[in-house]
């Protein structure tokens, strides 16, 4: 493997991941994105600087648009720049894409967040999905479900 194959690898191929999404939905259906950054958003990516946990998506006009992702910017970006960290920006997908997403939220009553971003041939991308709320009992089932799956592999992993 050389070296350029070498730096995106699986490995270093995911940028953040959104666990909260995880632990309070029940993902439905999973959809790719692009997303429109700037150049500074780009650098602070690159360096870790990225916080999913508060983010979720609002489609306006036929449009969709990420808010609440919090990217920190580098102290040494442009200082003529004035950096907002919370600022709202557009996701790049199909029309046809967009048009089953409006339908499911306004319809059927889904939500949109994100779970993770990752690197795709040197492009950020975003792996989004429609979610429906999960109740406290769900939460509690989903942890004793983790926990039963952990104590069955130190059972194994012993009896070996």
């Amino acid at each position: 493997m050389d070296a350029k194959n070498k730096k995106f690898s699986d490995k270093n191929r995911v940028i953040a991941v959104n666990k909260k999404a995880f632990h309070d939905y029940h993902i439905e259906h999973r959809f790719e994105a692009g997303i429109v950054l700037q150049g500074w958003e780009v650098k602070s990516i690159r360096s870790g600087r990225i916080q999913l946990k508060d983010s979720y998506i609002t489609l306006k006009q036929g449009e969709a648009f990420l808010l609440g992702v919090h990217i920190s910017p580098l102290p040494t970006t442009s200082t003529h720049l004035k950096a907002d960290p919370l600022r709202t920006r557009k996701l790049l997908l199909h029309r046809k894409e967009l048009e089953t997403l409006i339908g499911s939220v306004q319809r059927k009553g889904y939500t949109l967040t994100t779970l993770s971003m990752h690197w795709e041939k040197n492009k950020v991308k975003l792996e989004i999905a429609l979610v429906k709320g999960k109740k406290e009992y769900d939460k509690r089932e989903t942890l004793k479900q983790r926990d039963w799956e952990r104590e069955k592999q130190r059972a194994l992993k012993i009896s070996r």
